[in-house]
């Protein structure tokens, strides 16, 4: 911004690219992790198990609306929790701006397209951080839902929904002499509880309930590091990264006490969700900075030449004025001229 005027950049194409292209992206994302969770067109992998296998024998924990941390509770948070913050943010730095010398990166254009419509860039930073987390929330649940899809792998309660037979599947039951199961039975229709909680129960790595949950904290928390700005306080920031950390700890602490994931499922969708809010913050919004209104990006090489340099003690540099010059006969610094002495 010079003189207190906007820079104005015309675009004909950001309306056509945000309609037939991000939104479609978007809708397909959306589309498929629907697929995935609520219909069959993607049957889960059936997987083996062991007769009277103590890791999977938990008694069965009730439904999910039942949990201490249900899934309404936890969409809830992971949609309102970053949207607000972010919302927050951008208004705070909208309307009461930094200077510019505390700006790392300033100078961004407002895009005007047709006669009508102009994109400041506080509303394009806003739609851009808002979409991408859209974004990434649903490619999280597709990463999370094509892993229980692929790997089938059972909770720790799904001998207590599968209810097998275990006389007619010729388990023989533990004793001293056999204290381990010593048979993996992989026929498909040795379950007779209810196909659905069958399903279900076939459905636990990773988990994606702490798959999102780190996904909303990583997201959020990074957004929080690097767009806010304390002055006189050191803690404020990490305190408040910190208070975030917690509901995702502790939705990962409910799932492996109520025995509906094991704390491997919970530690691989920790993992999915953190990888995937790093990747989108790092590679896609570029740490939440703004584009310099030239458009233009340097490339590493380019901005090499841009970084503090040393100049070596070898080099044959010219000397600034006011130094001792060692050359016209003038005496080297080694070497001490003797005054003297009057007798």
């Amino acid at each position: 911004m010079a003189g207190g005027r906007p820079h104005l950049k015309r675009s004909f194409s950001i309306i056509p690219c945000f309609v037939f292209v991000e939104s479609v992206l978007l809708g397909i994302v959306v589309l498929l992790a629907y697929r995935l969770e609520f219909t069959d067109t993607f049957p889960v992998h059936t997987q083996g198990f062991f007769c009277y296998d103590s890791a999977y024998a938990k008694p069965y924990p009730g439904p999910e609306a039942a949990s201490r941390a249900p899934p309404a509770l936890i969409y809830a948070l992971v949609t309102a929790g970053p949207t607000l913050t972010i919302l927050l943010g951008e208004l705070a730095r909208a309307f009461f701006p930094a200077p510019p010398s505390a700006s790392p990166v300033s100078g961004e254009s407002t895009i005007v397209s047709g006669a009508c419509c102009r994109f400041s860039p506080p509303l394009r930073r806003l739609v851009r951080f808002l979409g991408v987390y859209s974004f990434g929330l649903f490619t999280t649940t597709i990463f999370a839902n094509a892993g229980q899809v692929v790997t089938g792998n059972p909770t720790p309660h799904f001998l207590s929904v599968c209810r097998p037979n275990y006389t007619a599947l010729g388990c023989p039951p533990p004793s001293p002499d056999r204290p381990g199961p010593d048979r993996f039975v992989t026929d498909q229709s040795a379950c007779a509880g209810s196909p659905s909680l069958v399903a279900a129960a076939r459905r636990a790595f990773p988990c994606k309930d702490a798959a999102l949950c780190a996904y909303a904290v990583t997201y959020t928390a990074m957004y929080v590091t690097l767009v806010f700005r304390v002055k006189g306080s050191r803690l404020v920031k990490p305190s408040l990264c910190l208070a975030l950390l917690c509901p995702a700890f502790l939705v990962g602490v409910v799932r492996v006490a109520e025995y509906r994931n094991h704390w491997s499922d919970v530690l691989a969708g920790f993992l999915t969700g953190a990888a995937i809010a790093t990747f989108l913050v790092t590679c896609v919004v570029h740490n939440f900075q703004s584009r310099p209104h030239s458009g233009r990006r340097l490339s590493p090489w380019e901005d090499l030449s841009q970084a503090p340099t040393m100049d070596s003690p070898l080099e044959k540099n010219p000397r600034p004025a006011g130094r001792i010059r060692h050359r016209h006969g003038s005496p080297h610094p080694s070497r001490r001229t003797v005054p003297a002495v009057a007798t």
